[in-house]
């Protein structure tokens, strides 16, 4: 079995002895074999009656309802097609791939969707994706420091997703607050021990920040710049690499994943060339094979758990190569033209509503701030207000808690819809 396990019988003794036991059976001795007592279980069903019954569970599930609930996962067309593709056998159980020989095809896709994040953030390199956007801004802090050879300390604001803050925090990431007011962060005071500075555009509020700012002031006191963007932006905006980020981050369930109760997604991760070695997770490289031609390879792997193991840049030892897949193909489907166009009618729509919204009286959170597709307006009572909105068919925006709603709008909202929104809001509160 030694050649299985990485623990020879000597190494199980030593930690036997630094336990204070002799034997595995004497580790786990206060722990019964047999649970006492009896479990509440219900009466065993056959299959068919399982199956009713979960049916019927599934049934008390609301399901093709308009929402304008955004905050980090957005409700977009995904064309059948997506479904159709990822859907297909080679594909369905597909895993970052060990065995270039016969893996071409899955490993070509992941080239793709590494260069497709290339392309959309203006930086050299992209990994094959980590678990999501959250845990790809906790990468991006981490690499940070390593690249710095300093504490991991990051300057953040408001404006950060605070669901991503709460994951970095749990890596003891130190976080630094920097001031954030009228919808828009100020960098102009950055503290200089920190490893990196990160920049959320458009950010939690759906404000659009400024990528340059945030990339000279990290760069003035020797930090690296780490952009968080939601990806059909960068359709429309400037690239964050052009606009002097070293990383770029984000989740990338904009691009032909549903909302699946939160996951799975896939978060992206881009960097500079001369970052690539301390950029976690697999990368998908091209090469050549022994006939001459193209072939597509995992590449790097030396800085990889699986083979560095505790002396690895990350934890990380797979990607989400199935959800990725689908981003590879929506993005493929829709071209550089097709993404522009759902983001020029996203923001249509988004502003069309807060104007409705404001001519009903209601007063936008960050009114003289430039926002997309997701903005917070003030009500006086929005756990009142998304009440009525469910009662009328309507899943409303995001409660804040401090008396406003965060609302996003995605191409999917027609006017009839967008209205009504209206209409049910002014009528509740």
């Amino acid at each position: 079995m030694a050649r299985f396990t990485p623990h020879t019988e000597a190494d199980v003794q030593e930690m036997l002895g630094a336990i204070g036991v002799e034997t595995l059976d004497d580790l786990f001795a206060d722990v019964s074999p047999e649970y006492e007592g009896e479990l509440d279980l219900p009466q065993v069903l056959s299959e068919y009656e399982a199956l009713r019954e979960v049916d019927a569970l599934a049934r008390e599930n609301v399901s093709g309802l308009p929402i304008f609930l955004g905050a980090g996962a957005y409700d977009r067309i995904v064309p059948s097609a997506v479904g159709a593709i990822i859907s297909r056998g080679e594909y369905l159980t597909c895993y970052t791939p060990y065995q270039p020989e016969i893996s071409q095809g899955t490993l070509q896709a992941i080239f793709e969707f590494q260069s497709m994040i290339s392309e959309l953030t203006g930086l050299e390199i992209s990994n094959a994706s980590v678990y999501d956007g959250a845990n790809a801004v906790v990468e991006a802090a981490l690499m940070t420091a390593r690249l710095t050879k300093r504490n991991p300390k990051v300057a953040v604001s408001a404006g950060l997703n605070p669901r991503y803050r709460e994951v970095m925090e749990t890596y003891r990431v130190e976080v630094v607050e920097l001031p954030f007011e009228g919808g828009t962060t100020d960098f102009s005071d950055v503290p200089d021990d920190v490893s990196g500075v990160f920049v959320q555009s458009p950010n939690f509020f759906g404000v659009v920040e400024d990528v340059g700012a945030a990339s000279e002031a990290a760069h003035a006191v020797e930090a690296l710049c780490v952009a968080v963007c939601d990806p059909i932006s960068l359709s429309i905006l400037e690239a964050p690499g052009n606009l002097g980020a070293d990383v770029a981050v984000g989740e990338a369930q904009p691009l032909g994943m549903p909302l699946m109760f939160g996951g799975p997604y896939a978060g992206y991760m881009a960097t500079r060339e001369k970052f690539v070695r301390q950029l976690p997770g697999r990368i998908t490289g091209e090469t050549i094979d022994k006939d001459g031609k193209l072939a597509y390879v995992l590449t790097l792997r030396g800085r990889e758990q699986d083979i560095r193991r505790a002396r690895a840049n990350s934890n990380i030892c797979t990607n989400q190569a199935l959800t990725a897949l689908a981003a590879t193909v929506y993005t493929a489907l829709m071209g550089p033209e097709g993404l522009r166009e759902v983001a020029e009618l996203s923001i249509s729509k988004a502003h069309y509503l807060a104007e409705r919204l404001q001519a009903s009286g209601f007063r936008l959170r960050y009114p003289e701030a430039p926002f997309l597709w997701e903005f917070a307006v003030e009500l006086p009572d929005v756990a009142r207000a998304n009440e009525a909105l469910l009662d009328a068919g309507i899943v409303g925006g995001l409660d804040l808690g401090d008396g406003a709603m965060l609302v996003a709008v995605t191409e999917k909202r027609t006017r009839d819809e967008l209205d009504a929104f209206v209409e049910v809001v002014a009528n509740a509160v």
